[in-house]
């Protein structure tokens, strides 16, 4: 007799969406990534425990990395100015894996609100945000955060002052930006880790604000 799991809520047993199993056949650049790993390891450039250890690297990356950056510039105004200077060269002060990319920080201030977006793709300052949110990636917001910014952020919950200017910066594959968003009163005594605590994803993305203490 058939065994049917499904119950036709659109729920597993465990009370999880369902979905569907990721087994339908390899896509051309996926055969070709595996092909080029295989020979990499294969001719010694480089070890299966090494592409395992950047993928743990790669997944380890999250908005705690970009939050740390932002405590030390809202608490360290010499730090903050190489920030806004060279903001590849400041995370690469605090230890994070820049690489080569050329990372910029743009400032949010009482006259200014900068948002971030990718026009063509998805591009993200992953090294120190992680993933992007699938929203970031939408035709969408793409292409609305550059036409109407002031409506996709009081979407988002950011009501901004009519005198306010929006900067709307468009990512690149070699350019990337990090917002600093502007560091909430009353926080005069916290340390760096309460402060990290307060920067969220979205506030350094543009699309939201820090958290209030």
């Amino acid at each position: 007799m058939p065994h049917d799991h499904h119950d036709h809520t659109g729920l597993s047993p465990s009370g999880h969406p369902y979905r569907a199993d990721n087994d339908a056949p390899l896509t051309y650049w996926q055969r070709m990534e595996i092909a080029v790993r295989e020979l990499m390891i294969e001719k010694g450039h480089l070890s299966a425990a090494e592409v395992a250890a950047q993928i743990d690297a790669m997944d380890a990356r999250s908005p705690a990395n970009g939050a740390a950056v932002v405590a030390r510039a809202w608490s360290d105004p010499a730090f903050k100015a190489r920030l806004l200077e060279n903001a590849s060269d400041a995370c690469r002060e605090m230890g994070f894996d820049i690489g080569t990319l050329h990372l910029i920080a743009v400032e949010n201030t009482p006259e200014t609100h900068n948002m971030i977006v990718c026009t063509l793709c998805s591009c993200y300052p992953r090294n120190l945000l992680g993933l992007p949110p699938d929203w970031y990636k939408t035709r969408e917001y793409r292409s609305r955060a550059v036409r109407e910014p002031r409506a996709v952020l009081r979407e988002f919950g950011v009501d901004l002052p009519p005198a306010t200017t929006i900067r709307v910066h468009d990512s690149t594959a070699d350019m990337r930006y990090i917002v600093l968003p502007a560091r909430p009163a009353g926080t005069g005594q916290m340390d760096e880790d309460a402060l990290a605590a307060l920067v969220t994803r979205d506030s350094m993305i543009g699309t939201g604000l820090p958290r209030t203490p």
